[in-house]
């Protein structure tokens, strides 16, 4: 009887210790979760890159009841979480990086596993020295196809007009490929003219000139803005052009003011910031160049050129700070109204303004009537030569008088040329690129 019980004892004790593993042993398990993947399409490892980058990806999980939730790249021994999933990308500011081989990390996470991390090297370098003894600077920015649903879209055509106008600011005006800038939307174009999917990265278009190419977010507009005053204040004969179009905040329900009659006027950068004429004042308060030219192309964009309507003066209190002698500040419409694009070829009056240079039809118009514009019979005010200022006159002038542009008349672009100086004397000389 006693052997009988320790038998029994035994027995309950080993099932006691055999059934968790009996019960995992018999419970039906669901299918494995297998690890997602991820892959770098650009740059490719050992690609030399300079000044701003973005690097981008797909990835993908082989499990149909998982997604990818985060894509994370390694970045100065932190990993950050970047933009978008399956296709993904992420804008490297790099120009204060010293000139060395840098190795990126990226990985997948499908909200319970990572993905085998993928590397790459990249040569980083940022030239000193530019391609021409030509100190000439340009930077184009355009955030034009946000939101994700929105008839407002601007489409690609801000891109393209400011690959036209960089092409001739290199072909016709000698400057420097590498001091030219591009900052447009994400970083991305977009199918459907800007209103389909990603199509692919700017970086990875086919390009004739070799200039850089970014995303118009917040944080690439002052990187960008600080490095060029950096570099232009090492030069006493510099030029710099800046070009900024897309929506600029107004009350278009106001038709009288905009809404800015008390308020600073602001452009919208990509990641729905707003840039306000204060903010780019103050982003060029160091900037040396006396040859300078400043166009900003949208509604209510006045502003920027410290000026209301019809030449009027902002008040004192809504001042950008933007002009200052050696300037040229250019808007395509006053403070009170609002502007026009086309989704294919860009925002008109730069489209106009353009033309105007490019064509030499603005040779030789002049200011008029509060600066109006109008053609000159004198030879004399004819030398060849097509100044900014003598583009913005005909732009005026074309966008009230030609019958094609009637729908667009009341636009009321916007001067302050304070080039070669201010005050009632000023030279009458006009700022001609690249001279």
């Amino acid at each position: 009887m006693k052997n009988t019980t320790i038998a029994v004892i035994t027995i309950i004790i080993t099932i006691a210790i055999l059934v968790p593993f009996m019960s995992d042993f018999f419970e039906e398990k669901g299918p494995i979760n297998k690890k997602p993947s991820i892959e770098i399409i650009f740059p490719i490892d050992g690609d030399t890159v300079s000044k701003i980058v973005t690097i981008s990806g797909s990835a993908t999980d082989p499990d149909g009841d998982q997604t990818i939730k985060q894509v994370e790249i390694l970045i100065n021994d932190s990993w950050i979480i970047v933009d978008g999933t399956t296709l993904w990308s992420y804008t490297w500011t790099i120009y204060n990086l010293n000139n060395s081989n840098y190795n990126l990390s990226v990985r997948a996470w499908d909200g319970a596993v990572y993905s085998d991390i993928k590397s790459i090297t990249l040569n980083i370098f940022n030239p000193e020295i530019v391609e021409s003894d030509e100190h000439k600077w340009a930077v184009f920015i355009f955030a034009s196809n946000f939101p994700v649903e929105n008839e407002s879209k601007l489409g690609n055509g801000g891109l393209f007009l400011a690959e036209e106008m960089a092409e001739f600011l290199i072909e016709e005006k000698n400057y420097p490929t590498s001091n030219i800038i591009i900052l447009f939307d994400d970083g991305w174009i977009r199918k459907d003219n800007g209103y389909g999917n990603r199509l692919e990265p700017l970086q990875q278009r086919f390009h004739k000139y070799d200039i850089t190419y970014e995303g118009a977010t917040r944080e690439n507009v002052e990187a960008t803005l600080k490095n060029i005053v950096q570099e232009v204040n090492s030069y006493e004969d510099s030029e710099v052009f800046i070009w900024l179009a897309g929506h600029v905040y107004g009350d278009s329900e106001n038709p009288v003011t905009g809404g800015k009659f008390f308020e600073n006027c602001g452009i919208f950068l990509w990641d729905s910031t707003i840039l306000t004429d204060k903010d780019l004042g103050n982003l060029l308060s160091n900037l040396a160049s006396k040859r300078t030219c400043v166009v900003v192309d949208g509604c209510y964009s006045g502003g920027f050129a410290d000026k209301t309507i019809l030449s009027f003066p902002e008040f004192f209190l809504f001042k950008s700070e933007i002009p200052k002698p050696g300037r040229v500040i250019i808007t395509g419409t006053s403070k009170f109204r609002v502007g026009y694009a086309s989704t294919t070829r860009g925002p008109l009056f730069s489209l106009v303004w353009f033309e105007g240079i490019t064509s030499g039809k603005a040779d030789g118009y002049r200011p008029g009537f509060f600066e109006m514009g109008r053609p000159s019979r004198l030879q004399i005010f004819k030398d060849g030569k097509i100044s900014v200022e003598e583009a913005f006159y005909y732009a005026r002038y074309v966008f009230k008088n030609d019958e094609s542009y009637k729908d667009f008349r009341w636009m009321e672009p916007q001067i302050n040329d304070q080039y070669p100086r201010n005050g009632p004397f000023r030279s009458l000389d006009g700022l001609i690129l690249g001279e």
